[in-house]
């Protein structure tokens, strides 16, 4: 049976990040979104622990009015890290605006997304920083991401971990409940991510972790979401013309 040493786990965490920026970036910032959400939370925390609240910039991105909001902002208080607030609104209809074709109901879920991973960027290279992934291991399985939105990142913390040992971990640090067990929701759609996936992330996990899952037809969903989207956490695959060979 799979069991998990969450203390284990955390300060091994903490060692990787420090050792992360001894190797990649000595001195740098770690800069990470926060949503509000359990997963910025934990990933804010553990770069705290790991590198001094000093070395910790959060960068709180609305799209407009963000109804969780103050969730984000009890995080960074909570933490005492540096924070900024850069509202992506502008931005977003200049793009929708300005893009000639129609685009799919799909496309403006994930330009969000992908416009806050550039602010990120963009903070991260003005102050120093380095960007902190915040996906985890769960939502990673069935693509539950944006690609080159929130899927990507210069380290990631929390993708060898389930939501279940997320939580746990951030329970271990202390983090305020209404972070850790807040409703997981993209931010997108007005939806849980439980109410978008058509099952839960406790069934999710044990599925992962032990192989076990009671419905059928949610197994069958999580392996074909897990299959459709195994290309989001693979290297861009690229032409190598010594090792093609031509039929």
């Amino acid at each position: 049976m799979y069991t998990f040493d969450v203390q284990k786990t955390k300060d091994g965490c903490v060692g990787w990040i420090r050792d992360f920026f001894e190797k990649n970036g000595p001195g740098c910032n770690a800069v990470v979104g926060i949503s509000g959400g359990k997963d910025s939370s934990v990933t804010a925390a553990l770069c705290a622990e790991a590198l001094g609240k000093d070395r910790v910039i959060g960068v709180l991105m609305p799209n407009g009015e963000q109804s969780d909001i103050d969730m984000a902002k009890l995080l960074v208080d909570s933490l005492g890290i540096r924070s900024v607030v850069v509202n992506i609104k502008d931005a977003f209809d200049a793009t929708v605006r300005n893009i000639p074709i129609g685009l799919s109901a799909q496309s403006r879920i994930n330009l969000a997304p992908r416009l806050r991973m550039a602010t990120l960027y963009a903070v991260s290279q003005s102050c120093n920083g380095r960007v902190a992934n915040t996906c985890n291991l769960s939502e990673d399985w069935v693509g539950y991401s944006t690609r080159y939105g929130d899927s990507v990142g210069d380290f990631s913390p929390l993708s060898h971990l389930t939501v279940q040992e997320v939580k746990a971990v951030g329970r271990l640090l202390g983090l305020p409940g209404a972070l850790v067990d807040k409703a997981p929701s993209d931010g997108l759609t007005g939806k849980t991510d439980e109410d978008n996936l058509g099952f839960t992330y406790a069934e999710l996990d044990r599925y992962i972790r032990e192989g076990i899952i009671d419905d059928a037809a949610k197994k069958e969903k999580i392996d074909r979401l897990h299959a459709k989207n195994a290309f989001k956490l693979e290297l861009m695959p690229s032409f190598d013309p010594g090792l093609w060979k031509a039929i």
